[in-house]
């Protein structure tokens, strides 16, 4: 159950990244799971686990992470939210 729990805040944690940036990540919700996911795991690498944590992956650097990683993706693919 713990893995259906880290693919929920993934999802909501690139979803979050989207919003802020205004940019969408392809393929939709799973495309929110991997930005999400990726963005936790670079966010907490470069800016450590401070704040509070859901599902082992602490929020604000996580976010912070993600935001990062959908940026460097929509430079790639150049998709902007309509």
């Amino acid at each position: 159950m713990g893995w259906l729990w880290t693919l929920i805040i993934g999802a909501v944690i690139g979803a979050i990244a989207g919003a802020i940036t205004s940019r969408d990540l392809p393929l939709g919700c799973i495309g929110n799971i991997i930005g999400g996911l990726l963005g936790a795991k670079l966010g907490q690498m470069i800016f450590g686990t401070w704040g509070p944590k859901l599902a082992g992956m602490a929020l604000a650097p996580s976010i912070l992470g993600a935001v990062i990683v959908v940026a460097v993706i929509s430079l790639f693919i150049g998709r902007r939210k309509n």
